[in-house]
């Protein structure tokens, strides 16, 4: 990695850089692909004047990762570890285990919006994650995770899971974004059997959640068949479903039948599931 020189470092912008003080230091660049590595690797070397500093720092490192292709996995694993020690996180004795249902969300166009808003997408990014939490605490669900756009839920049963992506696509839709923006947020349900270790959940259906949400297109709330079953399980007032076949996802052994969550205030048309 060349170093940047002086006169390299003050013609970069702030988007530039993960971290910029209240005195205006510029620390953590992530001009390119090379420095973004050389960020995440120096992270816990940077003394942060905030908690919230801290965490936008993060959010930046993380969206450029994702804009570069790279999956940072020893950082994730690194910031994870030191919420759960902070009390950040939450534990066993906190979240459901055996058969729940898992909710997972995603921002469509997340790159566009950060190319397009700059700094001002932190803004769009807290108001999204505020939103989220209201909606799944609202209907009695617990985050579990959240990775830059991304988001992951648990519910004891699919009807809070539904209740909870109902109204928040409703919420996102009244929501009054920065000028010319339209914030979609992609959502997908799963249920089964799930496992709470040191490292957090594991099972095939956290897998299973996150390409149902994969398949969705912003705006949509896709559910898997599994989900919906048996027949006479309780369905919230106001919502319905309509399936749009069995779909094979990337990683998953068997073809699984996904079905459009429908009720007022939802979009109601989309094309065919996105390939995962």
């Amino acid at each position: 990695m060349a170093k940047l020189t002086a006169a390299e470092r003050a013609g970069l912008p702030d988007s530039a850089f993960a971290y910029v003080d209240s005195a205006g230091k510029r620390r953590l660049p992530i001009n390119d692909e090379s420095h973004l590595r050389n960020a995440l690797a120096r992270f816990e070397q940077v003394n942060f004047e905030s908690d919230e500093a801290r965490e936008q720092s993060r959010t930046r490192l993380l969206n450029a990762a994702k804009r570069y292709g790279i999956v940072p996995i020893g950082f994730i694993t690194g910031q994870l570890e030191s919420e759960r020690k902070a009390g950040g996180r939450p534990d066993a004795g906190d979240l459901p285990s055996g058969v729940v249902t898992l909710l997972f969300t995603d921002i469509e166009g997340s790159t566009r919006h950060l190319h397009e808003l700059g700094d001002r997408y932190e803004e769009l990014l807290t108001d999204v994650r505020d939103l989220t939490d209201r909606a799944v605490s609202h209907s009695g669900g617990r985050e579990v995770e959240v990775r830059a756009d991304e988001y992951f839920a648990v519910f004891e049963s699919v009807e809070p899971a539904l209740e909870a992506a109902v109204a928040l696509q409703r919420s996102l839709a009244q929501h009054d974004w920065p000028a010319g923006t339209e914030v979609r947020v992609r959502i997908g349900i799963h249920t089964g059997h799930i496992t709470w270790t040191k490292g957090g959940y594991i099972g095939l259906p956290v897998h299973a959640a996150s390409r149902v949400c994969d398949a969705a297109h912003g705006g949509q709330v896709l559910v898997s068949g599994v989900s919906l079953s048996p027949d006479d399980s309780p369905r919230p007032d106001g919502i319905a479903f309509t399936s749009l076949g069995t779909h094979r996802l990337r990683g998953l052994p068997d073809a699984e039948e996904l079905f459009q969550v429908r009720a007022e205030g939802l979009i109601a048309d989309f094309p065919p599931p996105r390939p995962t």
